[in-house]
């Protein structure tokens, strides 16, 4: 979405120690057979298949794929345009089948190629990780953006400075330290990365505690609180945003925001499950318990 940088208050460095040192705790050794310590990875994309995905353009059912803007190409999950198409205000995006609470994600991304004709300036190497995300059911048909979290990614220009891993805001608020933020977008402190090379995030999610966004192994960007909020959308439901609503779950989509980018790899960490020891699938990385997914 549209980036309007604003310089974050600054990054709780105790809070990040604490977080990276927990997650640094829960890497076990490969000389360590234990097989209830082991991390269980999910490759939301894996480089073989679309299957455990679901598009929802602007203006279209759910399902359809617009122009056959995601594509599965040369291994890589893909958004492309035509070179005869102009953009006609059909944003997409691409939800993975399951929604999460608490988790590490892992995606490497790179943008290519030229935007396509008519695509909004602020759209130029431009996509996001939404997280958080509504339902993609509960999407109405004109929606163009999902109530979600975005963490931001963009390419750089080849000349100016453009931070990637920003925030963006489509109907939610988040606080920053103790202060509510409700402008759309916030700007990281990551470098620029111009050209057509692979970039590395993450996405620590914690609930509603806290979120990381990652680039390349530092953190760049921190909040916590996120809640209904701002507009930055349109088309809704209007049932669905009520202002001040926690936002702790929810689904994981990519954008179609004009501009071609290939995504190398999506895996996620789950932080939420099992958490009795005497189980046969307890973790002890696992941050939130849902002991009904417990196996004896």
């Amino acid at each position: 979405m549209k980036n309007q940088l604003f310089c974050p208050l600054g990054i709780k460095f105790l809070i990040l120690f604490l977080s990276l040192s927990f997650l640094n705790s829960c890497k076990i050794s490969s000389e360590d057979d234990s097989s209830n310590q082991k991390e269980e990875w999910i490759a939301l994309f894996d480089g073989t298949n679309m299957e455990d995905w679901t598009p929802k353009f602007a203006g279209y059912e759910l399902g359809a794929n617009y122009r056959n803007g995601f594509v599965l190409k040369d291994s890589f999950l893909s958004v492309r345009y035509e070179p005869q198409d102009t953009f006609k205000g059909v944003f997409g995006h691409l939800f993975y089948k399951d929604k999460f609470s608490h988790y590490l994600i892992k995606a490497t991304y790179r943008f290519v190629g030229d935007q396509m004709t008519g695509g909004p300036g602020w759209a130029f190497r431009n996509n996001g990780l939404m997280l958080h995300c509504q339902s993609p059911q509960s999407m109405e048909l004109e929606q163009d953006f999902p109530i979600s979290l975005e963490m931001q990614l963009l390419g750089g220009n080849g000349t100016d400075e453009r931070p990637t891993g920003n925030l963006c805001t489509p109907g939610t608020d988040v606080v920053m330290g103790d202060t509510l933020f409700t402008q759309h977008c916030i700007g990281s402190s990551s470098k620029t990365y111009h050209g057509d090379q692979w970039v590395n995030v993450e996405a620590l999610v914690l609930g509603d505690s806290l979120i990381q966004h990652i680039v390349e192994g530092e953190v760049v960007l921190e909040y916590k609180k996120p809640m209904v909020g701002s507009m930055s959308i349109h088309g809704f439901d209007e049932s669905l945003k009520v202002d001040g609503t926690p936002v702790r779950e929810g689904y994981i989509a990519i954008q179609a925001e004009t501009h071609p980018i290939d995504f190398k790899s999506i895996t996620l960490l789950n932080l939420c499950g099992c958490m009795d020891k005497k189980a046969k699938n307890y973790k002890p990385y696992f941050v939130k318990s849902d002991n009904t997914t417990c196996v004896y």
